[in-house]
């Protein structure tokens, strides 16, 4: 029998929240926890945000949908938007980790986790990277996750948050 892989996705929830919304539709989290469990075997799924004080809700609702959330503190940029960049925390995760996970998937289109994605593919740890809309996707990400990337916006009719 074979055993059961014990993978971890590394999820850059800005850049997934914003890929999902320029597509027109919004994600429902559960669902997409239960997918990655059940198609990536995901474990453990790691959901790198801001913080916002006033955000609680949301941060509530992703908890109990089964995503473990990693938090940057934000800060307002020049024109007053809320700025909390979570690249480097990703990346030092994924690699405090690296012994941890058999793969790992990572969710984003960022090419700034080119290098992560090159090394994980390379060192064969690399389950896929997800990414939201092919257009948007970085040719850097593409280019490093070779074979080994699928898009969120194919799986519309599986993702969808639907009102009960």
């Amino acid at each position: 029998m074979k055993k059961k892989e014990n993978n971890f996705a590394f999820i850059n929830g800005q850049n997934l929240n914003l890929g999902i919304q320029s597509l027109g539709w919004k994600m429902d989290f559960s669902r997409f926890r239960k997918y990655l469990k059940e198609k990536y075997t995901v474990t453990t799924a790691y959901y790198f945000i801001g913080y916002v004080p006033n955000n609680q809700d949301l941060y509530l609702f992703l908890q109990r949908a089964g995503f473990v959330l990693m938090f940057k503190p934000t800060i307002p940029d020049a024109d007053g938007n809320i700025k909390g960049n979570i690249d480097a925390d990703l990346v030092l995760q994924a690699m405090i980790d690296f012994h941890s996970y058999d793969k790992a998937v990572i969710v984003s289109s960022d090419g700034d986790f080119y290098s992560l994605v090159k090394y994980l593919y390379k060192k064969n740890k690399l389950e896929y990277v997800i990414s939201p809309y092919k257009q948007t996707c970085s040719s850097l990400l593409k280019k490093s996750a070779k074979e080994k990337i699928v898009f969120i916006d194919n799986l519309q009719k599986k993702l969808e948050y639907r009102k009960a």
